[in-house]
């Protein structure tokens, strides 16, 4: 497996649009299948932020100015992603409103994917050698075992708590 930065971002690029893709095909009422696919949405992008904001960001910042701005937004675009990814960890699949977050969610993180493949990785990959980014990427592989992977407590537990209550 490699460990360039790159790469492993963009795996995981490939694996969420996956589960993007899995959420739009699910049916309109299968409210337990989007349930658990959101559940794993809310995963993959907790960690991969997480991975981002604390290793790639701030490195890439220094060692390629000429990606700043791009980094600027990118925060900022986790940030509302953010926000939408613990608003649905406290929603049950049946709200009114869950699969209209989920579908801002993935227009919102297809978005940012698309700029950080198209528009800074370019620039990143011309500006760092291999051995920089295989370095990042390893660093990425050690924080992925500690990071994240819920905003808030689990859907599950909330779940349970909601059941307890009823």
């Amino acid at each position: 497996m490699s460990t360039d930065a790159i790469v492993l971002l963009r795996e995981d690029h490939k694996e969420i649009r996956r589960l993007f893709r899995e959420f739009e095909k699910a049916g309109t009422d299968a409210y337990a299948t989007k349930g658990r696919i959101v559940d794993k949405i809310i995963e993959a992008l907790t960690v991969h932020t997480y991975l981002e904001n604390e290793c790639v960001y701030p490195e890439v910042r220094a060692l390629v100015p000429e990606v700043e701005d791009d980094i600027l937004e990118s925060y900022e675009e986790h940030h509302v992603a953010d926000v939408l990814v613990m608003e649905l960890a406290t929603m049950k699949p049946e709200d009114e409103h869950f699969t209209a977050k989920v579908t801002v969610l993935i227009e919102n993180v297809d978005h940012h994917i698309d700029e950080e493949e198209k528009e800074w990785f370019p620039e990143v990959r011309k500006h760092l050698g291999r051995k920089q980014l295989q370095a990042m990427g390893a660093r990425m592989l050690e924080l992925r075992e500690k990071a994240p992977t819920s905003p808030t407590a689990p859907r599950a537990l909330k779940k349970a708590l909601d059941a307890l209550t009823a």
